[in-house]
């Protein structure tokens, strides 16, 4: 059948899109939802509690931040480019009964100040982290804590690192502790 490989290799990388999430125009990486297991041993790594406020910079659905406020009591701030994502995330805090502690914006993470977090999620890449790590030093406040899910920062090494069994797969997530400033 003339074109048939075509069309299978054109399928092929449709089902590959979607399975890696979806890819908004300017986004640096693609949308890919963490693992409800994973959401709650990032909260619980960085002891998140009522005195935080989370930052989750590409915020997507905004599973984190809703976690972060519902059972943890913290206030949170979502971070995402892709609008419709914030719509959703706010959406989903309503119905959660948290959107009175929590907020979704549509922006770019590197325009994000970032100085009333304590806590930082990320779930980017390793070159997106290695990009953040000096405006999170210069930004954040000695103390804040920073978690990233599968991806490191590079030479920075980790307070602590711990693996999450998840129903699709096995993760690091990754802890650092923002330094005194010297």
């Amino acid at each position: 059948m003339a074109g048939g490989g075509s069309l299978f290799a054109f399928l092929f990388g449709l089902a590959l899109v979607g399975a890696a999430g979806c890819v908004y125009p300017g986004a640096d990486v693609p949308y890919v939802q963490t693992p409800d297991e994973v959401v709650v041993e990032m909260l619980q790594l960085a002891r998140v509690d009522r005195n935080d406020v989370v930052y989750d910079l590409g915020s997507g659905d905004g599973r984190l931040v809703i976690a972060a406020a519902r059972d943890f009591g913290a206030r949170g701030v979502g971070i995402e480019i892709d609008p419709r994502l914030v719509a959703q995330s706010a959406e989903s805090a309503r119905r959660a009964g948290v959107s009175e502690r929590v907020r979704f914006r549509e922006g770019d993470l590197f325009q994000t100040e970032l100085a009333d977090a304590t806590v930082v999620m990320l779930y980017l890449s390793r070159e997106l982290n290695l990009r953040l790590r000096p405006k999170l030093l210069r930004e954040l406040r000695p103390g804040a804590r920073i978690v990233s899910h599968v991806f490191d920062m590079g030479d920075w090494v980790p307070n602590r690192t711990i693996r999450v069994e998840a129903r699709e797969r096995s993760a690091q997530v990754f802890l650092w502790i923002v330094p005194p400033k010297s």
